[in-house]
């Protein structure tokens, strides 16, 4: 009976996180019909990168990772869920294509900074606060970089246009981050926190439907 109730657990915690990962995946696909070009600049104003940050702050380094790596292979493959409802590989060789990469770091950052939601562990405000600054942040060094040599230009110019037009809609987001990622790790927790599924530490388990056991 107690194995039965754990394995019921186990594929209950597997479903619910291939569907978590396959949800964020699809927010930060969405993210791609909010773009606002620039016309100083090849990178456009984008949500993607927060969809990208929550994923790490609410699923965690390793399922948050998950969640951006499956977006970036639906847009290698050719679904137009890149910026500009574009896709296919050559995005990621094109001056903006250090971005995607960078999405995919700040989740695993951000996770790794805030940790793996946890229902009986309350993450303090400053950690959020960390992992939101790291996460936003980080996206602009692979971003940057590939920026520069695509466009052959220097540092400051790769700046101005791939860095600095985006600082204040960043602390936009990193706001609106901070004040939502608290009750939604804590909504993750519930279905993701091992120890809140089968056989916790005091030994109780979850109930299951009589044809189940």
């Amino acid at each position: 009976m107690e194995n039965a109730v754990q394995t019921v657990s186990a594929k209950r915690r597997t479903l619910t996180r291939i569907t978590l990962v396959a949800l964020f995946a699809a927010l930060t696909a969405a993210g791609t019909f909010i773009a606002i070009p620039l016309p100083f600049s090849p990178v456009p104003v984008v949500l993607q990168n927060l969809f990208a940050l929550l994923a790490g702050l609410i699923l965690g380094p390793f399922l948050g990772a998950a969640s951006v790596g499956l977006f970036l292979v639906a847009g290698a493959v050719g679904a137009p869920v890149f910026s500009g409802a574009s896709g296919g590989f050559t995005r990621f060789l094109s001056p903006t294509g250090g971005f995607l990469f960078g999405y995919l770091l700040a989740a695993f950052v951000a996770g790794l900074i805030a940790g793996s939601p946890r229902i009986d562990k309350k993450t303090p405000v400053w950690r959020i606060i960390l992992a939101v600054l790291a996460g936003l942040l980080i996206v602009y060094v692979p971003g940057v970089i590939r920026l520069k040599y695509a466009l052959d230009a220097g540092w400051l110019k790769a700046l101005t246009a791939g860095f600095f037009p985006f600082i204040i809609g960043d602390a936009v987001k990193g706001v609106a981050a901070v004040l939502i990622a608290p009750r939604l790790r804590h909504l993750a927790g519930e279905y993701l926190d091992s120890k809140e599924s089968g056989i916790d530490a005091a030994g109780q388990k979850d109930s299951v439907p009589a044809d189940e056991q």
